[in-house]
């Protein structure tokens, strides 16, 4: 499982010449999975990733 963080203007996913979903400015994450990753390769990608400071952190309730 690999992933790439990157600041955009905006960006958009189109599959098949089909617009599927768009954003403005923000935050894009281009994410790679293989058949083989698990939930625990997802969540320690998830720590590695919010440890950029990129993304705030929900605080508890």
């Amino acid at each position: 499982m690999k992933a790439l963080i990157q600041r955009v203007k905006s960006a958009a996913v189109d599959i098949h010449g089909e617009r599927h979903g768009e954003i403005g400015p923000g935050m894009l994450v281009l994410l790679g999975v293989e058949r083989t990753d698990t939930t625990a390769d997802a969540d320690k990608l998830l720590k590695k990733c919010s440890a950029t400071g990129c993304f705030p952190m929900p605080t508890a309730r």
